[in-house]
């Protein structure tokens, strides 16, 4: 093949990026867009794909190749960056480094097969998006973890988009379009511009949902994504020793034995993962497994004379959800035969 039937294809023009998976560059300028597959033209050898399909700032892209006419097998492979030499050897999936947000990395491939080079280019722009999982279900407001995601209910998910152009513009990201995407079945309810979260229902039981959003700016310039995985949580309930002066004792959930000091002792219960769409859970205690309180605090007082021990257990419920429940043997001395509770 001579010198003037070599091919050169310089893919994209500058102002124009990719942040998506496998891109095929034909000879003649093209816009690739975050998923979209574009098929070679008549006289393209190979083809580049890109992975992750949306690369993140100060991370890693790997690009590999792929090709129909030429054997890759016996070919050798240069790859450059910004016009610095990264790879020379054989061909394989190689790294290409990324900056901040919004730079672009413009990668040139050459591949020689038979003593001929084929040369095409990528450009490759990272963005920044982030994909936040609020759990709507029940914690106490001093936890230092975020919620977990209850049985039967459902999860708010919130995109934090930070999309740059070139030269380092932020876009408003009241100003992009979101495209949410729920167990590969596109949500169009959810999806346009401006609409950064979305109220998925929680997966079943020992399964996982998957949550992926694409962000686009509204010329199709800039393209960036997300996605993460949700699984649900059984719910739980915690008791805790409500302190007359300090308050609510989150520090420390009691379980177990626990032994009754003083004349009145308060004990607070939190759910944990119950569902919290149609209000707080509903706590019903139980002591020596007779019905005595609703509500989540219970106040306990010894009477009369002797040692003396009780079972106290509780459920938390909400709805039709599946409840949870907690189990305390308390033991109380040098006075008490039997509980009064206050508040019955």
């Amino acid at each position: 093949m001579t010198a003037s039937r070599r091919l050169y294809t310089e893919g994209m023009r500058s102002g124009l990026f990719v942040a998506s998976l496998a891109l095929a560059l034909a000879a003649t300028p093209l816009m690739a867009g975050a998923q979209t597959f574009t098929a070679a033209q008549s006289g393209t050898p190979f083809t580049i794909s890109v992975r992750p399909q949306y690369p993140t700032p100060y991370g890693a892209a790997t690009i590999s190749l792929l090709s129909d006419s030429l054997n890759l097998a016996n070919a050798s492979m240069v790859v450059s960056v910004g016009g610095k030499e990264i790879y020379r050897d054989a061909v394989q999936p190689v790294g290409v480094p990324l900056g901040k947000a919004g730079s672009v990395a413009n990668v040139k491939v050459t591949i020689t097969s038979g003593g001929v080079p084929y040369v095409q280019s990528v450009f490759i722009q990272p963005q920044d998006v982030v994909l936040v999982a609020e759990p709507v279900s029940s914690t106490h407001p001093l936890y230092p973890g975020a919620p977990l995601i209850p049985l039967e209910g459902s999860v708010r998910v919130v995109g934090v988009a930070n999309l740059k152009d070139a030269g380092g513009r932020a876009i408003d990201p009241a100003a992009l379009s979101y495209s949410w995407t729920v167990d590969n079945a596109q949500i169009a309810s959810a999806s346009g511009i401006g609409k950064r979260a979305v109220l998925v229902a929680s997966p079943l039981q020992y399964r996982e949902r998957s949550v992926s959003v694409a962000v686009r700016s509204q010329d199709g310039g800039l393209v960036g994504g997300s996605s993460l995985s949700l699984a649900a949580r059984e719910p739980l309930v915690r008791i805790y020793r409500s302190d007359p002066l300090l308050g609510v004792r989150f520090d420390r959930a009691l379980s177990g034995e626990h032994a009754l000091s003083g004349t009145e002792t308060t004990l607070y219960a939190v759910p944990f993962s119950l569902p919290t769409t149609n209000g707080a859970p509903l706590v019903r205690w139980f002591l020596n497994g007779e019905a005595v309180q609703t509500g989540s605090s219970v106040t306990l007082r010894p009477s009369g004379t002797g040692q003396g021990s009780a079972m106290l257990s509780l459920t938390a419920s909400s709805g039709n959800s599946t409840p949870a429940s907690a189990n305390l043997s308390l033991s109380f001395g040098a006075a008490p035969s039997s509980f009064n509770l206050f508040g019955l």
